[in-house]
């Protein structure tokens, strides 16, 4: 049996509440564990926007750091917050059950409809630029902060709604506030939304990493996220990218639905590929390909020129 886990976490009432869950499943297992609570970058910096900060290993980086120093034994993060790429010497250990995928509005009002025009508040590139496209009498602003911040924003009259993950909304027990689920098939979610990462020191002793796979990876989840992240691999794209993409799996067959919209929701590259699941890196990569050559490189072009990247 490994002995003692320390886990890693951010600050937020969210994360704490994905690290006891991860401490949860261990302790059901056998396994102790406490809780280390580190602030990120992506924390300590809320006046700016994400693309401000930087598109790589905002909320990531420093609990890395402590990875590294062997202060804690695993990070535990929302996986739509890694980078497609990690640094040299981490890994993933486990991808969590994931919890249903899609996107969600969030309101004090009772009549909200899509359909009028409204302030909403999103920090997400991505969901700016879908509601843009779907709804473009909406106007979008910038919110950052923890999730209790967000909505409090909207309790406070600064805006009618905002745009959050359902998985984080329902975590915390707020599924009364939810006015509209948008639909997953056109407000197709980021990499890895819904699901835990599960990250550790490629210096980790062997046992504990075998045990704590064991215990918290869901096999179909890691498949599944792994096409998804080779897609976003392909495209290099960072937490400022609008980037899309998302699988499922029946039985052997995987399918990604995946692509890339302009920042004014103007332009968008989207496909879907299916096959096989032991080739959902390939996929992945396939379909990357097929939007990176059906106007998905213009669109990525200009998103970097405006962002200067």
């Amino acid at each position: 049996m490994a002995s003692h886990i320390r886990i890693g976490t951010r600050r937020s009432p969210l994360a704490q509440w994905q690290a006891n869950w991860v401490s949860q499943a261990l302790s059901e297992k056998g396994v102790s564990s406490d809780l280390v609570l580190i602030e990120t970058r992506g924390d300590r910096m809320q006046h700016v926007g994400i693309p401000e900060i930087g598109s790589k290993g905002v909320f990531t980086e420093d609990l890395e750091h402590q990875l590294k120093a062997g202060t804690i034994d695993i990070a535990v993060h929302s996986a739509k917050d890694m980078p497609s790429e990690l640094p040299v010497g981490f890994e993933i250990v486990a991808f969590t059950e994931r919890e249903q995928a899609h996107d969600v509005v969030v309101s004090f009002r009772q009549d909200l409809s899509l359909e009028e025009p409204l302030t909403i508040g999103t920090s997400s590139t991505r969901r700016r630029a879908f509601l843009a496209h779907y709804h473009p009498q909406v106007t979008t602003c910038g919110v950052r902060g923890n999730l209790q911040t967000r909505i409090g924003k909207v309790e406070s009259g600064e805006m009618d709604a905002v745009v959050l993950a359902f998985a984080g909304v329902h975590r915390m027990g707020m599924d009364h506030l939810i006015k509209v689920h948008l639909p997953l098939k056109q407000f197709v979610p980021a990499v890895g939304q819904g699901s835990l990462a599960v990250e550790a020191s490629k210096d980790l002793p062997a046992d504990k990493r075998s045990l704590l796979t064991a215990i918290l990876d869901h096999k179909d989840t890691h498949l599944v996220i792994s096409g998804e992240r080779s897609f976003l691999r392909r495209l290099q794209g960072g937490c400022s990218i609008p980037a899309f993409a998302h699988g499922t799996l029946n039985r052997e067959t995987l399918r990604i639905q995946g692509g890339l919209i302009s920042l004014n929701g103007k332009a968008k590259s989207e496909f879907i590929v299916e096959g096989h699941s032991r080739d959902a890196d390939a996929l992945g990569h396939e379909l990357a390909g097929k939007v990176l050559a059906e106007g998905g490189k213009e669109i990525l072009d200009e998103i970097r020129k405006q962002l200067n990247q």
